[in-house]
C-alpha cells in the first residue's frame, strides 16, 4: 500500500477520490484505493444504518461517519465559492440535520405481478426499492408505507404507476397521490377508510387534471415563523424542520434592525413571517400563485407587517430604483440560481443581501457578479439538511463596502 491510493476526499456525487484523481464508489476519506481497485476501509468508513444502502436513491453517504459527512457538506459549498475563485471564505462548519427528519418526499408505487413496491427509485434508474426501513423519513412518513402497500395491492390493477408525494403538516401527514385513478364506489371508500384509519392529515389524487380533495377533516397548515400557513398541495417546503430553523436563524441574524426586507421568491413565507415583526416590513414577492395567495392570506389573518406581491421574477426581476427602498434583501431562488435578479442587486444600494441556495455552483457564480457589484461575501453557512445525500444546501451574508 502507498500513500497515492489514499482517499483524500469525496467528490460532489459521491465518490472517494484520491490526491491523484483516480476515484472509487463507497469510498470515505481515509480508505486506501488498491492497485486491483478493492478498497480498504480507514477511520471514516462506517457501516450504513439503512439495509436498503446502496442501492436506493434515496441516500448516497451513508458509508461516512458523521465527521466526514459534515466535512462533505462543508466541502461541497466552500469548493462552490473556490471553484469561482473566491478564496478568502468566512464559513462555518455544517450543520447537519439529525436522522428521520425528513418531513417531504417523493415515493413511487409499482405493480410487480400481484405485488406493489414502494420506495426511492435506484440510482440512476426506474426501479424502485421496495422500502422496508428508512432512516430518513420522519416515523410518521414511513409508517404509512405498509398500509398504502396493502391499500394498492388490493387495488385490482396490473398497471399501477404511482408517485405519492408525502409532507408532514401542523395536522399530521398530507398525502398526494399521482397516477392513480378511483373509479366505483368501492374504491373511493376504500381511499377514505385508508385516509381515516392511518390519520392523514389530507389525501389527494391527480388523475393527470391536478390535485383533487379526497380527505382533509380541518384546513391543513404548516407554521411558518409562528404563523400558520395554509399548505397547497406539492407547495415548496424546506426538507427538515431543523434544516429550516438552522437557515431561518442565520436570516434573522444577519437582517436584525432591517426596517424593510424584501424577500425574493419566497414561496409560503418561510422566512417572510419569521423576519416580519414589530419594527420590520416584508415585501414577500413570488411567482407561483397558490403559495403567493397562501402567504398573503396568513398575512392579513395575523395581521402581519407583509405585503405579498405576485411576480416573475426570472422574467421580470426588482428592479434597481424598487430594491433601493430596502434596507436588506433574502432570496431564496431555485436550484438554478437567480441570474436576472442578481444582475439588479449588484448595481443596488441595498447594504445587507442574505442568499440561501439549495445549489453552491449556481450561488457561486451568482456570489461573483455581487462581488463585481462592490459586495462582499461576510459570511458562509453550510447546511445539510438532505442527510446522507450529495444534496446541500447554504446561507450566506454579503454586504456593501
Amino acid at each position: 500500500m502507498t500513500d497515492s491510493g489514499l482517499i483524500v476526499r469525496v467528490a460532489a456525487k459521491g465518490e472517494g477520490a484520491t490526491a491523484d484523481g483516480r476515484y472509487a464508489t463507497l469510498a470515505a476519506p481515509g480508505d486506501t484505493l488498491q492497485a486491483d481497485g478493492t478498497v480498504v476501509r480507514g477511520p471514516n468508513h462506517v457501516d450504513p444504518a439503512c439495509r436498503h444502502f446502496p442501492a436506493c436513491g434515496g441516500c448516497q453517504l451513508q458509508h461516512l461517519s458523521e465527521a466526514a459527512l459534515s466535512d462533505y457538506v462543508y466541502d461541497r459549498v466552500v469548493g462552490g465559492a473556490t471553484g469561482q475563485k473566491l478564496w478568502d471564505v468566512n464559513a462555518a462548519s455544517a450543520h447537519l440535520s439529525p436522522p428521520r427528519s425528513r418531513r417531504r418526499a417523493t415515493l413511487h408505487a409499482q405493480s410487480i405481478g400481484k405485488r406493489v413496491v414502494i420506495g426511492f427509485r435506484e440510482q440512476g434508474s426506474h426501479k424502485i426499492i421496495d422500502m422496508r426501513e428508512c432512516h430518513v423519513l420522519t416515523p410518521q412518513m414511513f409508517a404509512l408505507v405498509a398500509p398504502l402497500r396493502a391499500l394498492l395491492e388490493g387495488w385490482g390493477s396490473k398497471k399501477l404507476a404511482v408517485d405519492v408525494d408525502l409532507a408532514m403538516t401542523d395536522q399530521g401527514v398530507s398525502m398526494g397521490l399521482k397516477g392513480l385513478t378511483a373509479e366505483g364506489l368501492a374504491k373511493t371508500e376504500a381511499l377514505l377508510d385508508f385516509a381515516r384509519d392511518t390519520g392523514l392529515a389530507r389525501l389527494t389524487m391527480d388523475s393527470g387534471y391536478g390535485a383533487e380533495g379526497v380527505w382533509e377533516p380541518e384546513p391543513v397548515t404548516v407554521t411558518l415563523g409562528g404563523v400558520p400557513v395554509s399548505l397547497p398541495p406539492g407547495a415548496f417546503l424546506q426538507a427538515t424542520a431543523d434544516g429550516e430553523a438552522t437557515l431561518v436563524n442565520a436570516a434573522r441574524e444577519w437582517l436584525d434592525g432591517a426596517a424593510t426586507v424584501a424577500d425574493l421568491f419566497s414561496g409560503l413565507g418561510t422566512f417572510t413571517f419569521a423576519l416580519a415583526g414589530p419594527t420590520t416590513k416584508v415585501l414577500a414577492v413570488e411567482a407561483a400563485r397558490e403559495p403567493f395567495l397562501a402567504c398573503q392570506s396568513a398575512a392579513r389573518m395575523n395581521g402581519k407587517p407583509v405585503h405579498a406581491l405576485h411576480r416573475d421574477l426570472f422574467r421580470n426581476p426588482l428592479r434597481v430604483e424598487e430594491l433601493d427602498r430596502f434596507a436588506g434583501v433574502l432570496l431564496d431562488p431555485p436550484r438554478a440560481g437567480a441570474t436576472e435578479q442578481v444582475d439588479q442587486i449588484a448595481l443596488s444600494k441595498v447594504p445587507r443581501v442574505v442568499y440561501i441556495s439549495c445549489n453552491p455552483a449556481s450561488w457561486a457564480r451568482d456570489a461573483v457578479k455581487l462581488i463585481a457589484g462592490g459586495y462582499r461575501l461576510a459570511e458562509l453557512r453550510p447546511v445539510g439538511q438532505f442527510r446522507w445525500s450529495t444534496h446541500v444546501e447554504l446561507a450566506s451574508l454579503f454586504l456593501r463596502h
